[in-house]
């Protein structure tokens, strides 16, 4: 199975619909004679997004892995238009019948009742306080965001329950929210993590093509650190021969700007990913395409990917040993004082109220 073979198309990460595993029927373009190459409204040279509403029955979940730092997460989005060619979350979209390709980034469900949701579930007696991860898969931030204000809403909701929270984002869209994220930092309910992939404004494009430019996620850096929201970097993914150089210089660009805490994540391609990104790899990169993909299977076995725990976000081998140590020592000269910040409170939690059909008389 591979990625149709197509120029890459402008503001986007991937190349073409490549079918999901499910599908039971697989498209198949073919030039009849009668297709104006040249059209601007052509869908290979600018397929517009779609955003949907969805109805969430659950918001909040839950897992048990060893390799993730907190136990609930919660995701507004399904689909991410910011099209980053690496990202993990693109086989989800093969569970919708949809390509994990351009589907994914073109084809957004908005969770529209999710501070709805959200209050309900925290309103369950015995409800147990754990922070709650923004926008793990998708990410919460993306550029629908700015009319949906679903993630800001939700926010809202565990500002007022005083429930603790961190989310990773791309996009410098999150200054919106500092009114809101700035009086929960000084109770100790919130902390944001950057991704930051490069600091070549060309190759963020090409990887990550509608996030925020790297320069503007490090303003957003100082932004809110000067607020004294407590602010993170992920160097992640961390992708050999494409990204790698850049570990030092990243980690030092996000700690002039006040970054307090830095992680990393290597390379990960769980199913439609790896045929979706070795077509990224020939569009791009073509002269280093098989070097890549060469030392990511060393790293993972001999294969594409290694779903394992322990390993999934390290790789084995002496390039994740190299890699581990460069990544210990930058965090260890720039000052970080560790991959997290310290623990958020979860003794401030204050279940949300039931509506009263009598309102509140005080």
């Amino acid at each position: 199975m591979g990625a149709p073979k197509q120029p890459g198309i402008k503001g986007r990460g991937s190349t073409g619909y490549l079918p999901g595993r499910y599908a039971v029927t697989t498209p198949e373009a073919v030039d009849d004679g009668w297709h104006d190459t040249d059209h601007e409204g052509d869908i290979a040279s600018s397929p517009r997004t779609e955003v949907r509403e969805e109805a969430a029955r659950s918001i909040i979940s839950r897992n048990q892995s060893p390799d993730i730092p907190f136990s609930q997460s919660l995701n507004p989005y399904r689909g991410c238009e910011h099209g980053c060619s690496y990202c993990f979350a693109r086989p989800s979209h093969a569970y919708l019948d949809l390509s994990p390709g351009l589907d994914f980034e073109t084809r957004i469900f908005a969770k529209t009742n999710a501070p709805d949701v959200l209050r309900r579930e925290l309103a369950r007696p015995g409800y147990q306080v754990s922070p709650i991860s923004l926008g793990i898969n998708t990410d919460a931030y993306q550029p629908t965001e700015r009319r949906l204000q679903l993630t800001r809403r939700i926010i809202e909701v565990l500002a007022e329950t005083r429930h603790p929270f961190s989310l990773i984002t791309k996009n410098a869209l999150v200054e919106r929210d500092l009114d809101l994220l700035a009086p929960l930092a000084r109770e100790h309910l919130v902390h944001v993590y950057f991704s930051i992939t490069t600091l070549d404004n060309g190759l963020s494009s090409r990887l990550e093509p509608r996030a925020s430019a790297p320069h503007a996620r490090l303003r957003a850096v100082r932004r809110l650190s000067e607020a004294g929201v407590p602010v993170g970097v992920m160097f992640a993914p961390v992708i050999p021969w494409v990204n790698d150089h850049e570990l030092e210089a990243v980690l030092e660009a996000a700690r002039d700007a006040g970054a307090t805490a830095a992680g990393y994540v290597l390379l990960r391609l769980p199913h439609e990913v790896a045929p979706l990104f070795r077509d990224w790899l020939q569009t791009h990169h073509p002269q280093r395409a098989e070097h890549v993909m060469s030392t990511v299977q060393q790293l993972r076995g001999g294969k594409d990917y290694d779903a394992r725990f322990g390993s999934r976000m390290r790789g084995e081998g002496v390039y994740a040993d190299l890699l581990a140590r460069r990544f210990a020592l930058a965090r260890k000269r720039f000052g970080y004082a560790g991959r997290r910040h310290p623990p958020l409170a979860c003794d401030l939690f204050v279940p949300p109220r039931k509506p009263s059909p009598q309102g509140e008389l005080f």
